[in-house]
């Protein structure tokens, strides 16, 4: 086996620019699969990173759902600050923390951008620290009484990531919503477009620039058991079904876990990669029907030889082993090519995706896959030579050797 691999690497490099020709097919298939694939892999991962909760045990609880009327006429009906604290005396519930997020203007440098501003509530800093996973790489957390204070995510900090020119520090001070306030921390990056980008401030501070009084944008609640998921969804459901007089079906409000968010987003996700996987296989196939014409115009090329190899004592199955073993190596050659680029531009797509989205995503480098993509294009190319093989093995020594 390794000779007919020998052999048929030398006859390769003998047809020169024909060769690579023929592997541009499985080549470009290849690189298409491979690149897609890790890119895929590293979209899901920043994609599921922009959740902005670590913990795989908690509950999100947000106003909307269905609603009735003419279109502009619906009011969707806000949770409150009793509902978070009816929630966390649920028996499937550890905590439950309300939060706002509000939209409006950042100044700092003279320049003015808009983002988002983050409630902390006062007394549960702690609780949200933790439930949340957040540190500092600068300055301080926010603690209860630091009024006329905010924390940075870290995108605010850098002069290369924020829209102000300026370097960020604790210590500075900045305006939100024309209101000073003094930066006291910045926070670690969490790889997160939203938690890396936002405005942190106490409950109170918030309501006073927003005056959105008990109302709350969404409910963050830590279920006791990661075993319990399911019961603490049903359990909140049934609550807020009873406080907001609404029946089975017609909930004005959403609670979804985390598992099926990222479970809707990755079949998304996954039936976009399954997609363009089936359309670069047309070019592996393309490459398979390249192979088979080269092939057969070697065969008539070397009738002579083939005549040579029998008239010494090559038996059919030699010569089909001589030509099945280098239309498989052309295949081989040509997916390993496409291997080492799909791989490169997975890995500078993973890159540019992580400085547009603010993500820390590693790329992964899949032997499994690797190893399928190159045992596939031997196989796809192997197969296309079978006829050609085959032909080749059925020459007629005499008529060969008179070409």
């Amino acid at each position: 086996m390794v000779n007919y691999f020998l052999f048929s690497f030398k006859n390769l490099k003998k047809r020169g620019i024909r060769s690579w020709l023929t592997l541009l097919g499985i080549f470009i298939g290849i690189t298409t699969v491979i690149a897609l694939i890790t890119l895929g892999s590293g979209l899901k991962a920043a994609v599921n990173a922009q959740f902005g909760v670590s913990s795989t045990q908690v509950i999100t609880v947000q106003a909307g759902g269905l609603a009735y009327g003419a279109p502009g006429s619906v009011v969707v009906t806000p949770l409150t600050k009793q509902d978070a604290e009816a929630i966390e005396k649920l028996s499937s519930v550890n905590i439950a923390i309300p939060r706002n997020i509000e939209s409006g203007k950042l100044e700092y440098n003279d320049i003015v951008a808009f983002g988002y501003a983050v409630s902390i509530i006062e007394g549960r800093e702690k609780e949200i620290y933790k439930l949340l996973d957040v540190e500092t790489e600068k300055g301080s957390l926010l603690r209860s009484g630091d009024r006329g204070k905010v924390m940075l995510g870290y995108n605010l900090m850098k002069e290369e990531t924020n829209p102000f020119g300026k370097e960020i520090v604790p210590g500075k001070k900045v305006l939100v919503n024309e209101q000073k306030f003094e930066v006291v921390g910045i926070l670690e990056r969490q790889g997160s477009f939203i938690l890396d980008n936002v405005v942190w401030m106490l409950d109170s501070d918030l309501n006073d620039l927003f005056d959105y009084g008990d109302d709350v944008g969404l409910i963050a609640v830590e279920v006791k058991d990661k075993d319990l998921m399911d019961k603490a969804k049903e359990d909140i459901e049934k609550l807020l079904r009873k406080r907001r007089d609404v029946k089975v079906g017609e909930e004005d409000f959403e609670v979804s876990t985390p598992e099926a968010a990222l479970e809707q987003v990755n079949s998304v996700l996954n039936a976009i990669q399954i997609f363009i996987v089936i359309i670069a296989s047309i070019s592996i196939l393309v490459g398979a029907i390249g192979i088979i014409n080269t092939m057969t115009t070697s065969v008539l090329e070397r009738k002579k030889e083939i005549g040579t190899m029998k008239a010494i004592g090559a038996r059919n199955k030699h010569i089909f082993f001589f030509f099945f073993v280098e239309s498989g190596l052309m295949g081989l050659v040509g997916g390993m090519i496409g291997i080492i680029i799909g791989t490169a531009m997975g890995f500078a797509g993973i890159s540019a995706l992580n400085s547009f989205l603010g993500s820390t995503t590693t790329p992964d480098i899949d032997v499994v896959l690797i190893f399928f993509a190159l045992l596939g294009s031997f196989i796809v190319g192997a197969a296309a030579g079978i006829i050609p093989a085959m032909r080749a093995a059925k020459q007629n020594p005499v008529e060969a050797l008179r070409g």
